[in-house]
């Protein structure tokens, strides 16, 4: 018998692994899903062991894979011997990410040939269900294949719950029957005794409940970690008990342990595997300055699960499902790539997926969705207009309809009229999950920015709702589903009132856009809001052609006058402003905002490009200065540069 002390975790069984990775990345996701459940995989170009792994801000704090070494090592005596797998490497896919080994056969064992073990973390990506993307939770899979026997041990500890290390927490444990199945679950809860609601500490949630679970088949217990992890090692079981002294997250360190026996040499199958569930619930998810005031906000998969028992069970049979659509997403998204660019292409964009994702929490209800955005890697801003940027083209291309959720609390709460700026804000709250506002106007001063950024996005969602065809629409997956549209002005025209059964699989969203529907769903959105959308187009006309000190995307540069770049993103906000109020049939606001656009380009270049016509400078009065004229993107993007040409 060979006894593993690895963390296991879900992904995809083999059938569904990532494919072959070509770039090695100084860093790994291996279950993120939101800015609190978010844990990373550093150091990736050394073998698991080498650290435990990190939240997003790289701190190393959870156990569950890597160095549960320390714990054996301080033992006198131990009964037992360390020894090292042979680390095959990780692949990683939009969703997924493996990591390998070989666990060499014991000395006395029949055979001499390894287990091949693979740990397998899937944070499923799936563009036709919001409502999979809105739970809170990741798999883990351990499979293994081979002819000898192999014992695996996970555990967690409380820094899954709080960023302070003395935080005192509580636990229990519990069994349950899994749905209509005759098998069961086993579930570890760990959460603080006193919980901080809608409270950080070093960018780690302190309110929320931690839910760790497996099949009922596993062995368990919670104690002391410097005694559970060298006992396993040394009989390779645990021992079914719990340990209810609550004490502090690192007071004689409380651990919640799980172990799987495989086996192996026994069965008439030589490969089995395990599946375990992570989740972080927390409810509310954030504070929000809502048209209604400041409002304490659900999650979004509340308004369709009765109970958290309800969602987990759900969460825990949809493996399959969930995996089907995650790997139906990364296999076209590597083709995608692969058109656009190289191989290496496809997988910086395999990596980005869970990286955007993970930064944001769907909430609201079904009939007016939200997704919230933490400003994460910088100061924790509550949805930056200027961070949700340059994520866009993601939305665009795997559900926009998620972009226009991230843009929903922007708009409602500055249609409220609790911004005081004429120009648009620059983000909802200074740091998250509370998006208070800034009713002083007083936010980070970056107004033509946020203007055109704004403006961009507006008209990106609405050309991807108009498509004749689905070859035509702007992502693959939007014309999936009924096109049925609720005309009432009073809900969202992009609600998720009515989800969809297909092809046997439940909670499906329905199209987005599309030929008649698409064109309806526009000019509802754009009604309800035109006003803004007027006025943030209004400042860009008197202040954008020749911007004052101000602060641009690149803020890290400090406020400079008469940037170049920043003139146009603003020029190309106006010009975004005529086909907004094309798709309401505004023909007198399509011709004057076309108008000014086309007059400032040309007054745009005569400033900011240089004498001999090569390159555009920083700031239009730095003569000898460079720069990368990066918005040029949104021209791309929106085809301006396409017109009246043959």
């Amino acid at each position: 018998m060979r006894w593993c002390t690895l963390a296991a975790a879900a992904g995809s069984a083999l059938s569904l692994s990532a494919q072959a990775s070509k770039l090695t990345p100084p860093v790994l996701p291996l279950i993120v899903r939101n800015p609190y459940l978010s844990t990373w995989l550093g150091d990736a170009r050394e073998p698991p062991w080498h650290d435990w792994p990190m939240f997003w801000t790289g701190e190393r704090v959870f156990p569950l894979l890597g160095r549960a070494h320390d714990s054996l090592e301080l033992i006198a005596n131990p009964g037992y011997n360390i020894s090292y797998p042979t680390y095959l490497g990780a692949h990683y896919d939009a969703s997924t990410t493996n990591l390998s080994y070989l666990i060499p056969a014991p000395e006395l064992s029949a055979s001499s040939t390894p287990v091949e073990l693979t740990i397998s973390f899937l944070s499923p990506i799936t563009p036709t269900s919001t409502l999979r993307q809105s739970i809170p939770a990741s798999y883990m899979t351990v499979h293994v294949s081979g002819d000898f026997d192999v014992n695996i041990y996970v555990d967690i500890n409380g820094q899954w719950v709080s960023g302070d290390r003395g935080s005192q927490i509580v636990w229990e444990f519990s069994e349950q029957e899994l749905g209509d199945t005759d098998k069961g679950l086993k579930t570890w809860k760990i959460r603080r005794e006193t919980e901080l609601l809608l409270s950080e500490e070093r960018d780690r949630a302190e309110w929320g409940t931690f839910y760790f679970t497996g099949p009922s088949d596993l062995g368990h217990e919670a104690g002391v970690s410097g005694r559970v992890r060298p006992r396993f090692a040394r009989t390779g079981s645990l021992q079914n008990e719990i340990d209810h002294d609550f004490r502090g997250i690192m007071e004689e360190e409380p651990i919640f342990a799980f172990t799987k026996s495989f086996h192996l040499s026994s069965s008439k199958n030589s490969s089995d595997s395990v599946m375990f569930s992570f989740a972080l619930i927390q409810n509310p998810v954030t504070q929000f300055a809502s048209a209604r005031g400041l409002t304490l906000m659900r999650p979004l998969w509340a308004s369709w699960f009765s109970s958290v028992e309800a969602l987990l069970d759900f969460h825990y049979l949809d493996y399959t499902t969930a995996a089907g659509l995650a790997s139906n997403y990364s296999a076209q998204l590597a083709i995608d790539a692969d058109r656009s660019g190289a191989d290496d292409y496809v997988d910086i964009v395999a990596l980005t997926a869970r990286q955007v994702l993970g930064a944001t929490v769907f909430s609201g209800t079904p009939e007016d969705p939200i997704l919230f955005l933490k400003e994460i890697s910088s100061n924790g801003n509550f949805q930056t207009i200027d961070v949700i940027f340059p994520s866009f083209p993601f939305f665009l291309y795997t559900n926009p309809r998620w972009l226009a959720y991230l843009l929903e609390p922007l708009i409602e709460h500055m249609l409220s009229g609790q911004y005081p700026n004429k120009y648009a804000m620059h983000d909802l709250g200074t740091h998250f999950p509370n998006a208070t506002g800034h009713a002083d106007g007083r936010d980070e001063y970056m107004p033509v920015e946020e203007c055109g950024n704004i403006l961009i996005m507006g008209l990106a969602l609405v050309n991807s709702l108009i498509y004749d065809t689905s070859a035509a629409a702007g992502s693959v997956w939007s014309s999936l589903g009924s096109d049925s549209f609720d005309p009432n002005p009073s809900t969202s025209a992009f609600s998720l009132a009515k989800l969809e059964t297909r092809d046997g699989v439940f909670g499906l969203d329905d199209s987005w856009g599309g030929s008649t529907k698409g064109v309806r769903q526009a000019q509802k959105w754009v009604t309800k809001s035109y006003r803004l959308w007027k006025q943030w187009t209004s400042y860009l006309i008197e202040f954008s052609l020749r911007p004052h000190l101000q602060l641009s995307t690149d803020d890290f540069a400090g406020p400079l006058e008469l940037q170049t770049n920043l003139a146009l993103k603003g020029i190309l906000g106006i010009k975004a402003m005529s086909q907004i109020a094309e798709a309401i049939d505004n023909k007198e606001d399509v011709k004057y905002y076309k108008n000014i656009s086309d007059a400032y380009v040309s007054k745009w270049t005569e400033y900011g490009i240089s004498r001999d016509g090569t390159h555009a400078k920083l700031a239009y009065h730095w003569y000898g200065s460079w720069t990368t004229l990066y918005n040029l993107y949104a021209d791309t993007l929106l085809c301006f540069h396409l017109e009246n040409t043959p």
